[in-house]
């Protein structure tokens, strides 16, 4: 079953509309194939909360500055209470320490989204451009294609220019009270470290970040820093605690239209990996590299940006496969990195 789309139009770039009493719908351009973000503002007794920033391009500077002069003019005189952070990516992060400076809000970040913002940032602690290059020679990654990776080097920094320098730390199951509701934090895995998804009983309203999209499937990748890592196993628990909310929640997700029906998106997200998940083992009677398998999971062409999250993702879904004794890992002399099906594995040659 389709989500349902109560708004079936969203607002121009730096545009506000209102979803739900106090909540109001931004949408902010990014320089990807996935060309937007959506991002939200909850008017509160004291002033606005701003859940995520947007990615540091002068045009959404500039739809900032457009939206925080028309907050003047409201009861509250636009003030900015603080700044929520769903998880440490540009597109959520990038404009958060300059919101910070010309505001004065607090930025609310897990410690999880705000140390790994810091290392990818710095590059240091196994996080960073080389990394994850050499995860993805090990994985089998072609050398232009690797290159074509090194030469987009400084990217995440391109997309957040600068980092807050402190924050108030969020902690799982912590209720805000923002315009006369409780918000509770509700902490996500798998897509980033401690992803901070933000849901109101009240107004039956999920602010689901990247955690639950309405069509396209969140990326979960293994990063270089947690090789082993079982991302999508993680993410899946995760997004199964979302089948205790009500029905009717409506679900404000970072990227696609507002919508209804938490339950059939989750079944719907566990049936696509599932189905993934057997096309990869099914693939794998002879040792296969995640490289590989790209045209497997993705058949259309991709771009420099896409592969990255490509072999993320499909180094996530074959680690799933030998975390579930589905597949075994091998490496050769050379550290390339292959698997295969257990059964194929111990069949006599």
């Amino acid at each position: 079953m389709l989500p349902d789309y109560p708004f079936a139009t969203p607002p121009a770039a730096g545009e506000t509309f209102e979803v739900s009493p106090g909540i109001h719908w931004l949408r902010m351009p990014l320089p990807f194939a996935l060309n937007h973000i959506n991002l939200w503002l909850l008017e509160d007794d004291a002033g606005w909360t701003i859940v995520d920033t947007g990615f540091a391009l002068d045009t959404v500077k500039e739809c900032w500055q457009g939206v925080l002069s028309r907050l003047t003019t409201t009861a509250h005189g636009g003030k900015i209470v603080r700044i929520i952070v769903t998880h440490f990516h540009p597109d959520h992060l990038g404009l958060a320490a300059w919101l910070q400076e010309r505001t004065g809000a607090p930025v609310c970040m897990t410690v999880g989204e705000y140390l790994t913002a810091h290392a990818v940032w710095h590059e240091v602690g196994g996080h960073g451009n080389q990394p994850m290059l050499r995860q993805f020679r090990a994985h089998g990654l072609d050398a232009d294609r690797c290159a074509a990776l090194e030469r987009r080097s400084g990217g995440y920094n391109r997309g957040v220019p600068s980092l807050p320098t402190h924050y108030q730390r969020l902690f799982d199951g912590d209720q805000m009270a923002i315009g006369g509701h409780h918000w509770q934090v509700r902490i996500g895995f798998g897509h980033s470290p401690e992803h901070a998804a933000l849901y109101c009983a009240e107004l039956g309203v999920l602010i689901s970040g990247d955690m639950l999209l309405p069509k396209i499937s969140t990326n979960v990748s293994v990063f270089a820093v947690t090789p082993l890592a079982d991302s999508l196993g993680d993410y899946l628990q995760s997004i199964d605690h979302y089948r205790e909310l009500p029905a009717e929640t409506l679900v404000l997700p970072s990227h696609g239209l507002p919508f209804y029906g938490i339950e059939n998106r989750v079944n719907a997200l566990h049936a696509h990996h599932q189905e993934r998940l057997q096309v990869l083992e099914e693939h794998c009677t002879t040792p296969r590299s995640a490289a590989e398998l790209l045209m497997t999971l993705f058949s259309r062409d991709l771009d420099t940006h896409q592969t990255m999250f490509a072999m993320g993702e499909a180094i996530a879904h074959l680690n799933r496969l030998e975390h579930a004794g589905r597949l075994l890992r091998v490496e050769d002399a050379h550290g390339l990195v292959r698997f295969v099906r257990r059964q194929a594995a111990a069949s006599p040659t």
